[in-house]
């Protein structure tokens, strides 16, 4: 009786595939400090590079870069607290605002025959759920940063000890008779895109931030930093970002402010994410459009909200580890674009 040692049983890999999920689901807090850890490391890495060729010495390095990075959590952490209780202040007057952008639009829709329930309208238009919501993201990232602790010392270490992972991978490497190149090219994809994402997102964030002060939108800061965090997810990241800050809007300064803003997103959104990311980020992302969504769908649906951020890196990972294996390359190339396939196609013929 001979066996086929290369055969894979279909139901056992699912079966793998779902426990290894369920596995990370449980693990999720673990696991999501571990990722932002690794991910703020590789964006650290570059900036560190760059102090060392200036003669800086690396432990002097590494202490800058977190002193920055640590700096800005702390600022903005400070900024986001003082909008919320700043709104807490100003809450009677927004509240009347809206008194009366629903009573004229109560007056409206029943002058065409439409019966409304005041107190139901009253109920959903409310500008505290709007801060609400706000404050819950921000809350959600804010309770995930509550371990910030711990992701410190994880970079920190990390950075430490980048030399050495980068020697050891090489002698893995060696020990089995492969090549490193595919893990350069995993780690310097993530870095690219990385990279760019953050400088792009924090373009969105200040362009954002100016043209709202212009208009005089109140909490303009805490939208453009909005637009910033929320620039990371992909496809919708852009239009999560504007509904509060158009809402809100259109609460402080009536129907023309909320066109302002409306344009005001629109404008940057497409100036950024259409004409500047695709030129600096260069080849792309190697991802086609559905795969990058079902990603935004599936990491954060196993990680949560630090999922959605870090979905297309973790998707990036694995379409490279899927094409550096000959019995997984079919898959990558699904998961890639048409562009890639028809490069293969023409590498074959």
């Amino acid at each position: 009786m001979t066996t086929n040692k290369n055969y894979t049983n279909p139901a056992l890999t699912t079966a793998s595939f779902i426990i290894i999920i369920a596995g990370v689901m449980y693990a999720q807090t673990l696991i999501t400090q571990l990722l932002l850890a690794f991910f703020i490391g590789i964006i650290c890495i570059q900036p560190i590079r760059w102090l060392q060729s200036k003669k800086v010495p690396q432990g002097a390095a590494i202490a800058l870069v977190l002193l920055f990075i640590t700096t800005l959590f702390l600022f903005f952490g400070g900024l986001i607290g003082k909008s919320l209780s700043s709104f807490s202040n100003d809450a009677p007057i927004y509240a009347n605002n809206l008194r009366q952008i629903r009573n004229s639009l109560f007056e409206v829709l029943n002058a065409r025959g439409f019966s409304l329930n005041s107190g139901m309208l009253a109920k959903q238009l409310d500008p505290g759920k709007i801060m609400g919501l706000t404050a819950t993201f921000l809350g959600q990232l804010g309770g995930f940063m509550g371990n910030a602790f711990t992701i410190f010392f994880l970079v920190l270490f990390l950075l430490l000890e980048a030399d050495g992972v980068v020697i050891k991978i090489s002698a893995v490497a060696l020990d089995k008779g492969s090549t490193q190149s595919y893990i350069e090219k995993m780690v310097g994809s993530i870095r690219h895109y990385l990279s760019i994402k953050t400088m792009t997102s924090l373009l969105t964030g200040l362009l954002i931030w100016v043209a709202l002060l212009i208009v005089g939108v109140d909490y303009a800061i805490l939208w453009a930093l909005m637009a910033f965090l929320l620039n990371y997810i992909p496809n919708i990241g852009s239009i999560l970002a504007a509904l509060p800050a158009l809402l809100f809007s259109l609460v402080q300064l009536g129907v023309g402010g909320a066109v302002w803003t409306m344009i005001i997103f629109l404008v940057v959104n497409i100036l950024v994410g259409n004409v500047v990311e695709p030129k600096v980020m260069g080849k792309g992302l190697g991802l086609s459009t559905f795969v990058i969504f079902f990603a935004l769908i599936f990491w954060g649906f196993v990680l949560g909200t630090i999922g959605m951020f870090l979905s297309v890196p973790l998707t990036m990972i694995i379409k490279i580890i899927l094409d550096h294996n000959p019995k997984t390359r079919a898959i990558a190339i699904f998961l890639g674009t048409e562009q890639e396939a028809k490069v293969l196609l023409d590498e074959k013929s």
